[in-house]
């Protein structure tokens, strides 16, 4: 069974040989210690789009420039409505954002052009030919975007700025999320309808920032929504959970998402994998391995890795993945003992098996 195979089948609930083992693709240095590891079964996860956007009506350019030897970019959004800059930091795979593009009230008919002006295209053709490319150790994964409060508060105002305007001009603010929430609706249909298998809409749901009362009002009809029109097209849809999970684990119950991706257990947050299984009975478990635990020595690694597939009993909805940086003193020996653990007490059932 290759790597892929036994993470879609997971996926599918079409049982498998053994509990796989995931990291993105760009956590994992090429190394000898990374070959073996996929020689064992390690899979890559890589991100794909299916899709590019367009603002025919927006001028778009940046430039880039050094502070004190770190490379920033400046982004400039000139509209019809008023001009928005933002400024990022590139940080490997991902960047910080130093300043959100919305600042003010005087922002708010400028985005709103800028998320009605944007136009999607298919990419089809390039995802296939990628995928084919990075053969059967890959697990390829496309994308939505953030959840339409999501973007708001991570995307385009930053969570202080957002508090602002929701205590001051929430009725603004809704209206900007109902113009994302028809965005999203777009993107849905287009991602359904591509070859990828799955895909992750949104997630860095911070509960201690979105509480209780607007996750169920704004984020559960979401994910429903574009979980109907994902599950008529045959395909999955998963959110990106890597925070605490307690205070939404009932919400999240409510929801016709497939799987929970990233989630991550103690020591590190706040819900066990034991505890996550049996709020989410349908639900598949992609967990992210505790990152702290990584620095750890190999006998703490062996004994959580361990505690981890106890909990999961069977193991059949259980995928460990690691989707975190791990120190580079670290991530040989960590990833080789999770590994060991993996295929000598990770094997699924007889009658899981008997499926294959």
């Amino acid at each position: 069974m290759t790597p892929r195979e036994r993470v879609e089948r997971i996926l599918l609930k079409q049982g498998g040989d053994r509990v796989p083992f995931t990291i993105y693709e760009g956590l994992m240095p090429r190394s000898t210690v990374e070959r073996q590891l996929r020689d064992k079964g390690l899979c890559l996860v890589a991100g794909l789009g299916v899709f590019k956007s367009h603002i025919p009506n927006v001028k778009e350019h940046s430039e880039g420039f050094y502070v004190d030897g770190v490379f920033h970019e400046r982004w400039h959004w000139e509209t019809p409505f008023g001009n928005l800059d933002s400024l990022r930091v590139p940080k490997g795979f991902t960047s910080w954002t130093k300043e959100k593009m919305f600042k003010s009230k005087e922002d708010y008919r400028a985005v709103a052009f800028l998320i009605k002006d944007k136009v999607y295209e298919k990419m089809y053709e390039d995802f296939q030919k990628e995928e084919e490319r990075k053969g059967s150790d890959y697990i390829c994964r496309t994308g939505i975007g953030y959840e339409p409060m999501q973007e708001l508060i991570y995307g385009i105002m930053g969570v202080e700025t957002f508090c602002v305007e929701w205590a001051e001009r929430q009725d603004e603010v809704l209206k900007l999320h109902d113009l994302l929430v028809e965005d999203r609706r777009r993107i849905c249909r287009i991602v359904a309808e591509s070859p990828a298998l799955h895909a992750n809409y949104g997630g860095n749901v911070s509960p201690e920032i979105i509480g209780l009362e607007r996750f169920r009002k704004y984020f559960v009809p979401t994910y429903n929504e574009a979980a109907e029109i994902f599950h008529k097209q045959g395909k999955l849809i998963g959110v990106h959970l890597d925070a605490n999970n307690r205070l939404l684990a009932p919400e999240v119950a409510k929801t016709e998402l497939d799987y929970i991706e990233a989630f991550t257990p103690p020591p590190d947050c706040d819900l066990s994998v034991k505890e996550a299984l049996e709020a989410w009975p349908e639900k598949i478990l992609w967990i992210n391995f505790p990152s702290s635990v990584h620095c750890s020595g190999e006998e703490t690694i062996r004994e959580t890795t361990e505690e981890i597939l106890k909990q999961a009993g069977s193991g059949e909805r259980l995928i460990v993945g690691v989707t975190e940086d791990i120190p580079a003193d670290h991530y040989q020996k960590s990833m080789t003992v999770i590994s060991n653990v993996l295929m000598k007490k990770g094997k699924l059932p007889l009658s899981m098996t008997e499926k294959i």
